[in-house]
């Protein structure tokens, strides 16, 4: 139990510093207010001792416990459970090293945070799909941390493009013409009416599916509307860009000989070979490719690779259409990161661009099969 009476002041700034969330690492409670027992301005914290007021108490000092008694530098604000934890339940595993550290961190996402600009906001689109038998939703707590320090949430509620629980899978013929119209559906209910009456000015794209939904999704989105699109790295596992890789080395391939049939290969994170893309079209076709010197599954880690990659993109979609016409359809056979998918339908042009008939693994038939057109 403190000895010591805490200026309130220091209480205050303490509280300000908190946001009025507690300081333990992985808790972030909210401290102020409690609507279900309807005590809304009721203050549920606990001004904690880091190096206790007295010798005696936990993490007490000689000399330093009364020179820090009323220090904000040792003060954390903690909710009831943690309070206990780090003073009763388990003492020696919260040393003074470790508590600073974790006050520190906090008040240093609090200032990120609050130092955003409103016109900087911005809104958050999650899209979840089922890849093969496994259900992918895009999990909403690391979502804003990875937003900051260059965004900020324009609401705590996300834009949900989620289609889950379907009984067909992405191996399913009927599985791709269902997601897509799905997909439609929910663009034009949830988002394009607000894109158009400009209450939406700046999207923050979090997504996993197929990456011809993920294709569908960036038409969706077009190129007209400002928005960050997001990719999930493996390690470590966050959406925030890791900058920790030299720039990927793109390679920009083009047909020695030309046909009517046109394909495009985009492997970035893994190879396709051309066998394969004869397997399904056959020997005569052109085959245009942008890959990766050494591509792999998390190869997307920089935000200019994604901005490169649309670069490239934009100009070999134009190459392909002066080489073979209007008439012409551009067959795509994916290998890529979820960022860089979204980007291949946001940087699709209509009307300027020839249509893309977008073909996905399928493994019932052990190759390529044609997934879901673009027009």
């Amino acid at each position: 139990m403190a000895k010591s009476k805490i200026p309130d002041k220091v209480q205050r700034a303490l509280w300000a510093r908190a946001a009025g969330r507690c300081q333990f690492r992985g808790c972030n409670c909210e401290l102020i207010g409690d609507l279900l027992s309807g005590k809304e301005d009721k203050m549920f914290g606990f001004v904690a001792h880091i190096v206790a007021d007295s010798p005696e108490g936990t993490r007490g000092h000689p000399t330093r416990s009364a020179l820090l008694a009323k220090d904000l530098s040792n003060l954390m604000l903690l909710c009831a459970k943690c309070h206990r934890l780090i003073d009763n339940e388990a003492p020696d595993e919260h040393p003074e090293e470790l508590l600073l550290l974790m006050k520190e961190e906090h008040e240093r996402r609090v200032r990120l945070a609050t130092g955003i600009q409103p016109d900087r906001a911005s809104h958050v689109i999650r899209f979840g799909a089922n890849i093969g038998k496994n259900e992918a939703l895009v999990a909403r707590d690391d979502i804003f941390a990875s937003m900051l320090p260059d965004r900020s949430p324009a609401s705590f509620e996300t834009i949900d493009l989620e289609m889950l629980g379907l009984s067909l899978d992405d191996a399913d013929e009927q599985y791709w013409q269902i997601q897509q119209g799905n997909l439609q559906r929910q663009f034009a209910d949830k988002i394009r009416g607000r894109i158009e009456r400009q209450q939406i000015t700046h999207a923050s794209v979090f997504a996993l599916a197929p990456q011809p939904l993920l294709i569908e999704l960036g038409r969706q989105l077009c190129d007209i509307l400002p928005a960050e699109v997001h990719q999930r790295h493996r390690e470590p596992a966050t959406w925030k860009w890791q900058n920790d890789t030299p720039s990927i080395k793109f390679q920009t391939v083009t047909p020695s000989e030309i046909h009517p049939t046109v394909a495009l290969i985009l492997g970035l994170s893994a190879s396709v070979s051309q066998d394969r893309i004869v397997s399904v079209l056959g020997d005569e076709v052109s085959v245009w490719s942008i890959t990766a010197k050494s591509p792999h599954n998390d190869i997307m880690r920089n935000a200019g690779d994604l901005s490169r990659f649309r670069q490239e993109l934009r100009r070999l979609f134009g190459r392909i259409k002066s080489v073979h016409g209007e008439g012409a359809t551009i067959n795509v056979f994916p290998a890529l990161p979820v960022s860089a998918a979204v980007e291949v339908g946001r940087v699709w042009m209509p009307k300027a661009d020839l249509p893309l008939n977008v073909f996905d693994q399928n493994r019932r038939i052990g190759g390529f099969a044609s997934a879901l057109t673009i027009q």
